[in-house]
């Protein structure tokens, strides 16, 4: 018998940089399904005005990911506002490019504090919602990146291992108790943080709708890896039979080891690393 999938109509749904690219479109994606969307964002601003795209139910809130008193506070309020929180998804991130000598501390730490920090501090905040009511879904967007190391993105390359193994720990963790994690591993996803990527052979990029429609269909039917494009998991597979030399030749052949390390001196993403740069203010004022 086929399994029936879960309805998301009425379930609480937060999304954490939810103003634009996947955020936005799984907003969108979410809220056709019948999901009350809160997105959080540091773009208090542009949250709104997506936010009012979607319709007077949605709601958006301001949020810095890296103030984890502020983001519980922000979580507290969607439940006074909203209702008990059904879905968590944890998507803010950013990925300043560089090779690891010529990373300056600053870019690091936003990247811990953003990609990995926040990740940890917003699970255990849905963990503690979530299990006592034995029901809810964490998802965790990661990246291919959290799967394989990438010239020119070494630190993002480790948030984002460090979000695929937390997500996994925490997924056995819960195991019987009613709550789900879901961790989303995109390859380049053509939004303002892959601002002058090039593509790699094979293996094409995607569009922020092609990731939003990869979480729906998880929360629709609970699983825990999530890629997008499903291909990048047989190709992990197959590269994982072999010795690491062919791997890494095969990284080589379809140009992954350049796609991200060309990019990192783009006049194309000099206006995306500035605001990047500004993305974690609590983090930066701890300095």
């Amino acid at each position: 018998m086929a399994k029936q999938p879960r309805t998301l109509a009425g379930k609480v749904v937060v999304i954490t940089g939810g103003a634009q690219g996947i955020g936005a479109a799984t907003a969108t994606a979410l809220k056709r399904l019948g999901a009350r969307v809160v997105l959080g964002d540091l773009d208090h601003v542009r949250a709104e005005k997506t936010a009012g795209e979607l319709g007077p139910e949605a709601v958006a809130l301001p949020l810095d990911v890296t103030d984890t008193r502020a983001f519980t506070e922000f979580l507290d309020e969607v439940e006074r506002r909203v209702g008990p929180i059904d879905v968590l998804i944890n998507n803010a991130g950013i990925m300043p490019l560089a090779p690891l000598d010529e990373e300056d501390d600053a870019a690091t730490r936003r990247m811990l504090e953003i990609n990995l920090h926040a990740v940890i501090h917003g699970t255990r905040e849905a963990v503690k919602r979530m299990k006592p009511r034995r029901t809810g879904h964490i998802v965790n967007v990661a990246s291919m990146a959290g799967k394989s190391g990438f010239p020119g993105a070494a630190t993002y390359c480790a948030t984002k291992h460090a979000v695929v193994g937390l997500s996994e720990a925490v997924h056995l963790e819960l195991r019987g108790t009613g709550v789900s994690v879901s961790c989303v591993m995109p390859a380049v996803v053509r939004t303002e943080l892959a601002s002058g990527l090039g593509e790699a052979k094979f293996i094409k990029s995607v569009g922020p709708e092609d990731v939003a429609a990869a979480i729906a269909d998880a929360l629709k039917y609970p699983k825990f890896d999530v890629f997008v494009p499903k291909s990048l998991d047989f190709t992990g597979r197959i590269t994982r039979l072999f010795p690491r030399a062919f791997g890494e030749w095969f990284v080589r052949a379809l140009g992954g080891d350049q796609l991200l390390a060309s990019a990192a001196h783009s006049p194309a993403r000099a206006e995306y690393e500035s605001r990047a740069a500004q993305s974690a203010p609590a983090a930066d004022a701890g300095q």
